[in-house]
């Protein structure tokens, strides 16, 4: 049998990080973007992947990274995204806003969008399309209207992408973490350090290891099974705001 192609993107850490590990043990051939190419030719040296640079904020970039690919995808993670700020809505930030947008919405849109013949390429072989959400798609919080705005959308889309590609061979699953001790903290709050450690004082986060070992599981469903949601928390979170801490 031929091997699979998997894409992952926002790969250079955290949860897209460890899904290129997750993926090449299960046997794909994995295709990695992100911006920072440093970190992301670390990885493809380390795993056997390849390293492309991607911006998915930029429609440019998409393309030239998907014309870089191989003709037949089979598996797309949209990992690429993160949240900026954690101001009330009346001190909105609209720039932090528009660029949580562009990354979680528009750059999975995107990706999909330019990546969809491919996904359908190989007659012989189930596609599959995993979008990385967060429980921020479902609930909400004090401080977290411009994320969970983009993850209600991410939820959106999701469900949108199962009604308009009904019929064809292409699986759709969106996998919804709760807390991951990950960068996301530290780039939510500008690099502070202590601001994000703060966020799992007391209590045992998911480790991104975690999240791609059920990405890894999701994929290789027999192809008539279709993972529709997958909402992984820690023991310690009942829900965003309802933290049990030691």
């Amino acid at each position: 049998m031929n091997q699979k192609n998997a894409v992952i993107t926002g790969a250079s850490s955290g949860i897209g990080a460890e899904t290129i590990r997750a993926l090449v043990e299960v046997g794909f051939r994995v295709f990695i973007g992100a911006r920072r190419m440093d970190r992301l030719n670390k990885l493809a040296d380390k795993y056997g992947a390849t390293a492309l640079h991607l911006d998915v904020t930029q429609k440019n970039s998409v393309q030239h990274f998907v014309d870089e690919l191989p003709n037949k995808v089979h598996v797309l993670v949209n990992n690429a995204g993160g949240a900026l700020g954690l101001e009330p809505l009346v001190y909105m930030n609209e720039s932090d806003w528009l660029t949580m947008y562009q990354s979680n919405v528009l750059g999975l849109v995107r990706m999909s969008q330019a990546l969809y013949p491919r996904l359908l390429a190989d007659s012989r072989q189930v596609a599959h399309v995993v979008n990385i959400g967060s429980v921020a798609g479902f609930e909400t919080y004090v401080g977290g209207a411009g994320y969970t705005a983009c993850k209600h959308a991410v939820r959106a889309i999701s469900e949108t992408m199962r009604l308009e590609w009904l019929g064809k061979p292409i699986r759709i699953t969106e996998i919804d973490p709760g807390f991951v001790e990950t960068e996301f903290s530290l780039t939510r709050f500008g690099g502070d350090t202590v601001r994000a450690n703060s966020v799992y004082d007391g209590m045992k986060p998911l480790e991104a290891a975690d999240i791609a070992d059920a990405i890894a599981w999701v994929v290789t469903r027999p192809a008539h099974v279709n993972i529709d949601n997958m909402v992984i928390r820690p023991l310690d979170q009942a829900r965003i705001d309802k933290i049990s801490r030691k």
